[in-house]
């Protein structure tokens, strides 16, 4: 006859083992879904953001990080980016959303390099699963122009 102590650790061996198997097959399930998300920047002196991200939840979804970034080259770096406005979408209730705001951080063109040159806007998002690993994508918008003259 065993012990308290021998099935009481035979029993805590068992569960943790089916919890591991359950968060690996949670994990796995996220690679099944197909996210198609839109989004749209109209630039100003404010910003217009409409987006619909509502296909990067599952049942595994936490929560969604996403931020709007100006993009741009320079014979020093490939890729520049300064970022205009970011938020947290905590469901998908609220992953469908439209924001007409002010910068939320200042658009600064240090040594201008932006001046006549074109740039993308980008919607980054970075999805933070339940269990399992993050994974990131974004929506490139190209097309923006600073003007020759600015202060």
């Amino acid at each position: 006859m065993h012990s308290f102590g021998y099935r009481a650790n035979a029993l805590l061996t068992f569960a943790v083992t089916i919890l591991a198997f359950m968060c690996t097959l949670a994990s796995f399930s996220d690679n099944f879904n197909s996210p198609t998300p839109t989004a749209q920047v109209k630039v100003s002196m404010t910003l217009n953001i409409s987006a619909d991200l509502q296909t990067l939840f599952t049942w595994n979804t936490k929560q969604v990080f996403v931020f709007v970034a100006a993009e741009y080259e320079t014979p020093k770096n490939s890729l520049n980016q300064i970022s205009l406005w970011d938020g947290i979408i905590p469901s998908k209730e609220h992953a469908k959303f439209w924001i007409h705001t002010s910068n939320k951080y200042r658009f600064i063109d240090q040594g201008s390099n932006l001046r006549g040159k074109e740039f993308n806007l980008t919607m980054h998002w970075h999805v933070m699963p339940k269990t399992g690993k993050m994974f990131a994508d974004k929506i490139v918008m190209p097309g923006y122009r600073l003007p020759e003259e600015y202060r």
